[in-house]
């Protein structure tokens, strides 16, 4: 039998990048999607069940699919419009459904992989150069992003030391940039206009966006167990970021920064959260030896990441095209996979 895998989040990117990833494996038989809207990109033989942002059908669903793996994408790594509540709740309370599923007496899981961020390291003036996996965070928690993916991290370490038959892995990933991916950098880069903090030059990682699907199925496939930090080779100065993605620096003062920064990030100039301004500030590192010594072997540095960015988003404002966007219609979508008028092995 092949494999029969779970999929959080799949109305989010992650989710539906993932599942489209594993759709053309001939090892997976079975691929399920959670999310708490309509997936966002076209997909053939992934099923969708909807569910509420804290996974509470999740149980029910592993025990009558039988999944083996599960990849929990679905975790807020940036705050932005997202209320305190709602973090907590799907970052925290979600992962913590997920495991109780997972860790059910009698159940089929296996392999659990989780999609965290290097935001769980913090960024302040005690860092080191480089933070390696077991490196504790010098600094207190200061963001309420942080703080949930510090405690679902614990939450995942409890559970690996409780449940010794499963494995489960943890990768963190740096920011992340790509041809569609939207983050409050791509955002203020598009927008050219990259908020820095006045007398700070920080050194920044990035990782590419197919390097993160690459990564998921990667550790998925071959299930890798272990936490491994992902970003693309070298870091790079904040002001050659803006430079080669084409922005001008808007320097805010050192005290306060994202109180200044507010009222264009009402005007939806820029976004500046509060996981970003440390970053702008201090930068942060992190050392991915230990995911390369498994094998993995990324298409893009951080500058090549940056620089692949900056040459589709001056192709989108050349062209002036987007990719038109997928409508999910359940009438749709179950006439073509299942109608015996559909002629199988052709293109409908």
């Amino acid at each position: 039998m092949g494999r029969r895998v779970l999929i959080t989040g799949l109305d989010t990117f992650w989710g539906g990048r993932m599942a489209q990833a594993l759709e053309v494996r001939p090892d997976v038989d079975v691929i399920l999607g959670l999310g708490t809207k309509e997936p966002r990109v076209p997909l053939e033989r992934t099923e969708f069940v909807r569910s509420d942002q804290k996974y509470s059908i999740l149980s029910r669903i592993v025990r009558a699919t039988q999944v083996d793996t599960i990849v929990h994408t679905f975790l807020e790594t940036n705050s932005v419009g997202v209320p305190g509540r709602v973090l907590h709740e799907i970052n925290v309370i979600g992962t913590l459904n997920l495991l109780a599923a997972a860790g059910s007496p009698g159940s089929s899981v296996r392999h659990v992989v989780v999609k965290s961020s290097t935001h769980v390291y913090g960024s302040s003036e005690h860092d080191p150069a480089w933070f390696r996996e077991e490196t504790p965070r010098p600094s207190p928690v200061r963001t309420r992003l942080e703080r949930s993916l510090v405690e679902v991290e614990a939450l995942v370490r409890d559970f690996t030391e409780d449940n010794p038959r499963l494995g489960v892995t943890v990768l963190r990933f740096a920011n992340v940039l790509g041809t569609d991916i939207v983050t409050p950098v791509s955002h203020d880069l598009r927008r050219h206009l990259l908020p820095c903090v006045a007398g700070f030059d920080p050194l920044v990682q990035f990782v590419e966006e197919d390097d993160v699907v690459r990564a998921l199925e990667f550790v998925t496939d071959r299930r890798i167990p272990g936490v491994f930090n992902v970003a693309g080779e070298g870091k790079l100065p904040w002001s050659e970021v803006a430079a080669i993605g084409g922005a001008v620096l808007l320097p805010l003062p050192p005290v306060w920064p994202g109180a200044f920064a507010a009222p264009l990030t009402r005007l939806g100039l820029v976004q500046f959260p509060p996981e970003m301004e440390g970053l702008a500030r201090y930068g942060r590192g992190v050392d991915t030896g230990r995911l390369r010594a498994s094998g993995f072997r990324y298409r893009y540095t951080s500058a090549g990441a940056v620089q692949s960015f900056a040459r589709a988003n001056n192709l989108r404002r050349a062209t002036g095209s987007a990719a038109p966007e997928y409508r999910y219609e359940q009438d749709v979508e179950q006439f073509f996979r299942h109608s015996p008028a559909v002629v199988r092995g052709l293109d409908a």
